[in-house]
């Protein structure tokens, strides 16, 4: 069995994979507010950007 990604309790099945409902609130929230955030790389260059030397 895994632990809760918040508190670290066990987790269970009706809230897999957090222990509560909670922490699984306390997740969610995390992700409202813009606690947690993902890395982008930039893909595409800006239209107005000077070219990159190759």
């Amino acid at each position: 069995m895994s632990a809760c990604p918040i508190c670290g309790k066990p987790a269970h099945a009706d809230y897999r994979p957090f222990c509560s409902k909670r922490c699984a609130d306390v997740d969610l929230a995390r992700w409202l507010n813009g606690s947690y955030a993902i890395a982008a790389a930039e893909d595409e260059p800006d239209d107005d950007a000077p070219p990159r030397p190759h």
